[in-house]
């Protein structure tokens, strides 16, 4: 018999959510798989046989982009770019959100100050522009990318978990542990945290969702690595050479549509998990 907890069962209940996860899963499938099964003259320009923008057909279901690559191998080698990007984005951005919104929640006065009037500030500035510009300043890379949507997202998980940390340690049970000599780790560990993960982990979902757009966005205008293929740097690479021109919409096509799917995927998930955590009474 088994045993089924009461948070799945909730989640199961919204089949928003649950769409929304099994297209994360078939796409965590194909990003873990391509990489395997796709041999490297598959990707290789100096080696492919057929010809370019070639329409979709039996030997390619996608066609076959400018230099007679597979769109349909490029898009499953993309997966896996395009979602490691989105994730370890998203775990900085939530990781430096959290510890910001708990130290300045948690200790107040000067640190509070300070912190509060750093997240003001990036808050104020365009994330959008900020990360072209770390981009472009950084070398070229993954991890450039990472860090650039990283550190320019992180201020509304900040926000949100300060606020929350605030409500928390304003409750009885926070005030009594503090009388009986609970220090700050006390405090934060068996009280604060506790309480923050559920919204911290709703968030990472939407965050996720949040920097693959802003990963496909810097691929797309030509700031993600070169070396790597994503669905943004298929998008990059349809404009650049001539797609629109060509009529070939199955080389424009499936990326944009890869993109909005997962992102609406993740969007899905984050809102069953905010229902779950925070059910309507």
């Amino acid at each position: 018999m088994s045993v089924r907890s009461p948070a799945v069962a909730r989640f199961l209940e919204h089949r928003a959510g649950v769409a929304g996860a099994a297209i994360l899963v078939a796409a965590a499938v194909v990003a873990v798989l391509a990489p395997l099964f796709i041999p490297a003259d598959a990707l290789d320009v100096t080696r492919v046989t057929a010809a370019a923008w070639q329409a979709p057909g039996a030997g390619h279901w996608l066609g076959t982009d400018h230099t007679g690559r597979s769109v349909a191998v490029l898009m499953a080698q993309g997966a896996g770019t395009s979602l490691f990007v989105g994730l370890t984005a998203a775990v900085l951005s939530v990781g430096i959100g959290t510890l910001v919104g708990i130290t300045s929640g948690h200790f107040g006065g000067l640190v509070a100050g300070t912190l509060l009037r750093v997240t003001d500030f990036f808050l104020v500035l365009p994330a959008l522009v900020l990360a072209i510009a770390l981009s472009t300043v950084l070398p070229r890379g993954l991890g450039t990318i990472v860090l650039a949507i990283g550190l320019t997202s992180w201020p509304s998980t900040a926000r949100m978990v300060r606020a929350q940390t605030l409500t928390i340690e304003a409750r009885p049970f926070v005030e009594r542990a503090r009388a009986l000599g609970g220090g700050h780790a006390h405090v934060i560990g068996r009280h604060v945290l506790p309480s923050v993960v559920p919204l911290v982990l709703v968030n990472a979902t939407l965050a996720v969702a949040s920097a693959i757009v802003a990963e496909s966005t810097l691929a797309f205008l030509g700031l993600g690595d070169p070396t790597r293929i994503s669905w943004g740097a298929l998008l990059h690479q349809a404009q650049l050479h001539g797609a629109v021109p060509q009529r070939a919409w199955w080389y424009l096509l499936p990326p944009g549509v890869a993109i909005v799917a997962v992102v609406l995927a993740f969007t899905l998930v984050g809102r069953a998990l905010e229902a779950v955590v925070t059910p309507k009474r």
